[in-house]
């Protein structure tokens, strides 16, 4: 059985954090490839947690996008 969800991926310093934004799971890499396989690890992890029945999957495109606001 398969399951789509959405990562958003950023870099901090020199890391890169993935984040599955359905199960709210996070992981970590030195490249974003190593940070997505580790992601998926902490998915698969994650689902044999807590089952399988009750995990949410993607409900469709998502959009991000960088974006700045002036504070005073």
């Amino acid at each position: 059985m398969t399951k789509k969800f959405n990562a958003v991926i950023t870099r901090e310093d020199n890391w890169y954090v993935a984040h599955c934004v359905e199960l709210d799971v996070v992981s970590q890499g030195k490249t974003i490839e190593e940070a997505e396989n580790n992601l998926k690890e902490a998915v698969e992890l994650y689902v044999e947690s807590f089952g399988r029945d009750d995990i949410p999957q993607t409900t469709g495109e998502m959009v991000i996008y960088p974006f700045e606001v002036a504070f005073r």
